[in-house]
């Protein structure tokens, strides 16, 4: 990567080129395949309701999705395809502002490193604000450079399509403009323009962008406000933050990581305006994202945050890159290239069902990328089978987006659901009339009712299956879809008509012998316990890879269940619990996957969730 002959920049330019449409053709191909994710769901179903802002994002997401689907159809590539776009832009805004500081060669490094950053690389693939908000940073940060050179018209209205983009892709935003005044009042020429008419202009425009967010807040109690600012985090010292380090150095690659921040700390020194504008920006929303890391939320997924601050030191790289060692060069370029294609690997990964069933019983499980289809399939086929006019209901806020995209039905009704008001999702539910009491629309028709199962943890399964027939009545025998071994858990019930009465609801089952992952050999035994709410039990039966191979003994005493489960109503308790042997003999070593299949008083047969096992000889 030599960077100061015109033979060197026509090479770094090819070579630029030639990355830029590889990467985006991947793209295409991954995008068309990658499985919903859950928030994408949700945007196309705002982008299907359209307004101004909505209880989570401003409006512009939204729009972008409704865009995609308007012009090529209710598909996934469709819906993801503004954001590609966008995404591609990135890089070659990249080398638009490196080339004004520094050069030729120094903008298409600039530009090949913003392609090999796995952050900015896999941009787009997500109908997600964070490539329309990468986009708004640089145009941002270009006027700015600008600005601070000569003050003109042109680049303060390139100033207020930054901020207006910014303001209208989300919240999170408001940290780039704060870094931004910040940097501006550092630089003395940064305080003159901050006087010009013309740059107050641009920034009135941006902030006017704010007002339908603004507004809708106004209208709503700030509910948005106090899920982005209050509600999500903890706003308690942790000491987790400290991970934001490995982890941005992991995310970013360690060699590309280093550089980006030594980078920016040499040029705060330079001769050259824009470039000491570059590393300011760039080192103080890395420097404000890793402080608000001990404060701020860890539940949800946080490690993009900094992309702004990356972005806006990869100019800088180049020249530090020049006065290093050649093997040094290729090896930062070498490791991003790798991480880009880990990250991009990992998409792939996701979009295969076999990958994914694999990885069940991972930490790493694409929870969010998995089983919307499986469970559009399976409503397909209950809805025909029932009467016409029968109103498909979601248990959460995630499940009806889900459906609602694969049935083209932005009004499928959702239950109230703490994941509702933890994803700040209820205050938007509300407003479209989505949250209708469950019995008030089973006295108006037909229902077919979906419930997330393993969207609540098992500890809270059972209080949330009694909270469902105090708000529906007694559930009756379910439709249980387990999705790739259970990890993903739907039940659908057939509620024709009300009823009242005790709750009866889906089986509970635990496997305490053997445990998860344990490694056990040819034969081994089996116990544990399992009941039916309101309904009982007869048998139960074990099952390897999806086969019943024992029935086990049921009803042995198991004391304690009704302490662990309060309101627990099983006309086998106490004796709900099981043992058996399995002979697995003719079954070859390794992993294998242990279940149950639990058969229902009334007939009724649902699969259990499996676990695996390790089998040796």
């Amino acid at each position: 990567m030599r960077m100061q002959s015109e033979p060197g920049a026509a090479h770094a330019r090819r070579l630029f080129w030639a990355l830029w449409s590889v990467v985006l053709l991947v793209k295409l191909v991954v995008a068309a395949r990658l499985p919903l994710f859950v928030d994408e769901a949700f945007y196309w179903q705002e982008g299907q309701h359209l307004a101004a802002a909505y209880s989570d994002l401003p409006g512009l997401t939204a729009w972008m999705t409704r865009l995609g689907v308007a012009i090529g159809g209710q598909h996934l590539l469709a819906l993801r395809l503004p954001f590609l776009a966008v995404a591609a832009l990135v890089p070659l805004l990249l080398v638009r502002i490196t080339r004004r500081t520094f050069g030729e060669a120094e903008a298409w490094v600039a530009g090949t490193f913003a392609l090999l950053l796995p952050l900015a690389g896999t941009l787009g693939l997500l109908a997600v604000p964070d490539a329309m908000m990468a986009l708004a940073t640089l145009l941002c940060m270009d006027a700015g450079a600008c600005l601070l050179r000569r003050v003109d018209a042109l680049h303060a209205l390139e100033l207020a399509l930054g901020l207006a983009l910014g303001a209208l892709s989300h919240y999170r935003f408001i940290a780039v403009i704060a870094v931004g005044f910040v940097a501006l009042l550092a630089l003395p020429e940064g305080r003159r323009v901050l006087k010009d008419a013309r740059v107050l202009i641009a920034i009135a425009l941006g902030a006017a962008a704010w007002t339908p967010l603004v507004w809708w807040n106004y209208d709503n109690a700030d509910a948005g406000l106090r899920f982005q600012l209050v509600d999500r985090h903890p706003w308690a010292f942790h000491a987790s933050g400290l991970w934001f380090i490995a982890i941005q150095a992991l995310l970013v690659t360690p060699l590309l990581f280093v550089g980006l921040l030594r980078a920016g700390r040499e040029e705060l020194r330079s001769p050259l305006l824009s470039a000491r504008w570059f590393a300011l920006l760039g080192l103080l929303v890395i420097a404000g994202f890793f402080a608000l890391g001990f404060f701020a939320d860890t539940e949800r997924v946080s490690f993009h945050w900094p992309l702004p601050g990356y972005l806006a030191l990869i100019p800088l790289l180049p020249r530090l890159l020049g006065t290093a060692a050649p093997w040094l060069r290729r090896a930062t370029a070498a490791v991003a290239g790798v991480g880009l294609v880990v990250v991009l690997g990992y998409y792939v990964a996701v979009s295969l069902p076999d990958v994914r069933a694999r990885s069940a019983a991972e930490k790493w499980y694409p929870a969010n990328f998995a089983g919307w289809d499986e469970a559009a399939h399976a409503v397909r086929d209950e809805l025909r089978t029932l009467p016409a006019g029968t109103r498909v209901v979601a248990d959460n806020f995630k499940l009806g987006a889900e459906l609602g995209f694969a049935l083209d039905d932005p009004r499928i009704a959702v239950l109230d659901h703490p994941l509702n008001r933890k994803h700040g999702r209820a205050p938007q539910l509300h407003l479209w009339g989505l949250d209708a009491d469950p019995r008030a629309l089973v006295e108006q028709g037909p229902v077919l009712l979906a419930v997330g199962v393993s969207e609540v943890e098992f500890k809270h399964l059972h209080r949330r299956y009694l909270e469902l027939c105090r708000r529906v009545g007694p559930l009756p025998a379910p439709r249980i879809l387990n999705v790739d071994h259970g990890r993903q858990r739907l039940a659908l019930f057939r509620i024709e008509r009300p009823t009242n009465g005790a709750c009866t609801a889906p089986a509970l089952a635990w496997i305490d012998r053997p445990a998860a992952g344990a490694t056990v050999g040819p034969r081994f035994e089996v116990t544990g316990w399992a009941f039916r709410q309101g309904v009982g039990l007869a048998r139960v039966e074990a099952t390897l890879d999806g086969r019943v191979v024992a029935a086990l003994k049921y009803g042995l005493p198991y004391e304690g269940l009704d302490a662990s489960w309060p309101g627990l109503a099983d006309p086998n308790a106490p004796r709900l619990g099981f043992r058996g042997a399995v002979d697995a003999t003719g079954v070859s070593p390794g992993r294998h996957w242990l279940g149950l299949r639990l058969h229902g008083l009334d007939g009724a047969v649902e699969a259990w969730p499996e676990v695996p096992v390790d089998i040796r000889r």
